[in-house]
């Protein structure tokens, strides 16, 4: 079941005139996190009328940035056993 915000997402793309299996693909496949949905939400609300290739590379964006997150994350966590190793010990 798709958050209130991909259904809205999904929506939005609609209404602006895209595919309606392109929207269904941004929204359901690429953009199905809370976090995601509303980046791009944003996005599509600052602008008026973008190309499909901006909506596209804007998604990419998004979800390089979101990966990105995910990374730093990791590597604190690893950081942070480190850490511990070496207070502790083994």
């Amino acid at each position: 079941m798709a958050s209130e915000r991909t259904e809205e997402l999904y929506q939005l793309l609609l209404s602006k005139g895209y595919p309606r299996e392109l929207c269904a693909q941004i929204a359901y496949e690429h953009m199905n996190t809370d976090y995601t949905a509303t980046r791009m939400l944003g996005y599509l609300y600052r602008v008026s009328h973008p190309r499909v290739e901006d909506v596209v590379d804007e998604m990419l964006a998004i979800l390089s940035d979101r990966e990105e997150i995910i990374r730093k994350k990791e590597m604190e966590h690893a950081q942070a056993v480190i850490n511990d190793i070496y207070k502790n010990g083994l």
